[in-house]
């Protein structure tokens, strides 16, 4: 949890001047106003907000995968929940807000799971996305989409400063960005000496255990996790979540296998538990060195997002790797 204090010696920004446009991918989004009741459709995005202290600002969330951002538990505890998975547009609406932050475009694009952005328009809503989801990323296709261009902290950070500008808290911005850039040179430097000689496969999850699993494409955050520790991705696809037979995972053989742990229940497979079991018992997956050697690795699935956990995903598998003497 960061310090309330600005950053000592820094000169602070000049206030926001309304009516305020921003150009958010591709489109521009106009406030009148800061906003005073948010919806945050995306833990990333609520946190976000939380972080630039404003969580009292935040008329309701949804969509979340795991727990708060430690720290935040009593600022959560006061914003009401609209849904744990995907919410209705009605329980949207029906908070009256003058901001939809949304994390995915599947979930508010041109044929989003909660709405369409043109259903926010004809209502005078404003909605900005996280640069993270369009940026560089073709979502024409629906579900998790196509990365077009490697996943880079710097979209996090674009989106830190948009949503700060919008409520004129620029400053509290640009402390949650030097935290974070900080901790992300710390996380590098451990493993600055790193040899590159380990492989790894991020799992999300699978619609069932015996399923093809969801496992990372080669641009997304875990692939930015990957190369800020020097070990290669063993999927090369574009896709942000390819579903990729067991088999063909074998035959790369990872030194690592990164499982997610989630509190979400979409799928059997969110479970922790039914991942290791899976790996311990199928005949195929459980002659993988990495699950033979116990290198597999849990990480928070906020971290697999891009996300500010994704700097959390940098710092937990350097120290994973670190205390357990994985070289290969």
């Amino acid at each position: 949890m960061l310090a309330a204090g600005l950053l000592g010696g820094e000169a602070q920004a000049s206030p926001t001047i309304y009516p305020l446009t921003i150009r958010n991918c591709g489109s521009d989004v106009t406030f009148q106003h800061a906003p005073k009741r948010a919806v945050a459709i995306g833990q990333s995005s609520a946190e976000i907000l939380y972080l630039l202290g404003l969580g009292d600002r935040v008329a309701g969330t949804a969509v979340w995968v795991g727990p708060v951002l430690p720290g935040y538990e009593a600022v959560d505890a006061k914003v009401k929940r609209l849904a744990d998975n995907d919410p209705s547009f009605e329980s949207v609406i029906a908070t009256r807000p003058d901001l939809v932050a949304v994390q995915f475009q599947w979930h508010v694009g041109a044929k989003g799971t909660v709405g369409t952005l043109k259903q926010f328009e004809d209502l005078q809503v404003p909605v900005y996305t996280s640069p993270s989801d369009c940026t560089g990323k073709d979502n024409s296709t629906g579900g998790d989409g196509v990365r077009v261009a490697p996943f880079t902290m710097d979209l996090i950070y674009a989106e830190i400063r948009d949503l700060a500008k919008i409520f004129d808290v620029q400053d509290r911005g640009e402390q949650v960005v030097v935290d974070l850039q900080k901790r992300e040179a710390a996380a590098r430097a451990k493993v600055a000496s790193a040899s590159g000689a380990l492989s790894a496969v991020f799992w999300f999850s699978s619609a069932s255990p015996a399923a093809d699993p969801y496992v990372a494409g080669r641009n997304g955050a875990p692939s930015y996790i990957m190369q800020a520790l020097g070990i290669r991705n063993i999927i090369d696809s574009d896709e942000e979540w390819p579903t990729i037979g067991w088999e063909t995972v074998a035959r790369a053989n990872p030194s690592l296998i990164v499982a997610a742990r989630m509190d979400r229940r979409r799928y059997p497979a969110d479970e922790i538990a039914v991942k290791r079991q899976f790996l311990k018992t199928d005949p195929v997956a459980s002659l993988m060195d990495a699950v033979q050697k116990g290198h597999i690795i849990e990480l928070d699935a906020q971290a697999m997002n891009p996300t500010i956990r994704t700097i959390d995903g940098i710092e937990i598998l350097a120290d994973a790797i670190a205390s357990a003497g994985i070289s290969r």
